[in-house]
């Protein structure tokens, strides 16, 4: 009976060396924003939204309990949300903020998991929009969007799974902006 514990005792210990080294490269899709504190006193304008817990439950039993169909269709395309997270900066005057600044987020978006979806360049500005999704299997864990410009930024970090199909129905409606994706109309 002493050897039998023994045993299990080495295949657990052994199991939990095992799964350490993959949870340790386990990937969550929460950004840290932490650093960008400081940016607060220089911005001439501040949006700081975190919208988790139960305040997300509380919006999601709400969209649930409404009468109108399009209300429960978000309420359903949320429903695995976990948070919602909104930073964005406005400045007087060019080159206010460091640059460094963004670029640290960025390298957070480097890491594995994500994928870097889209991104838009512009002279103007010099604005930059990066879009990045993260996924877990075949189901988005995360969105990351970051925007910056002379004057400006902005960044969005939404985590938990999104149900594309059900926000693209919902396109053009209750201020969610128009998708056509697949809609689009042959032109004559």
């Amino acid at each position: 009976m002493k050897s039998l514990i023994k045993l299990l005792t080495r295949v657990f210990i052994g199991a939990v060396f095992a799964v350490l080294p993959a949870a340790a490269f386990a990937q969550d899709a929460h950004l840290h924003f932490e650093h960008l504190n400081g940016l607060e006193a220089k911005a001439q304008n501040v949006v700081e939204v975190n919208v988790d817990g139960k305040i997300l439950d509380l919006a999601k039993r709400v969209l649930a309990k409404q009468n109108d169909a399009d209300a429960k269709k978000v309420g359903q395309a949320i429903s695995g949300l976990q948070a919602i997270y909104v930073r964005a900066y406005t400045f007087e005057k060019d080159g206010e903020y460091d640059m460094s600044d963004i670029d640290q987020i960025r390298a957070q978006l480097r890491a594995p998991g994500w994928e870097k979806l889209a991104n838009v360049r512009s002279k103007k500005n010099d604005q930059k929009v990066d879009v990045y999704t993260m996924f877990t299997g075949k189901d988005m864990s995360g969105v990351a969007v970051v925007v910056s410009s002379t004057k400006s930024i902005a960044l969005i970090n939404v985590i938990g799974p999104i149900d594309i199909d059900l926000l693209t129905e919902l396109s053009g409606k209750m201020n969610i902006p128009q998708f056509d994706i697949e809609n689009e109309k042959p032109k004559n």
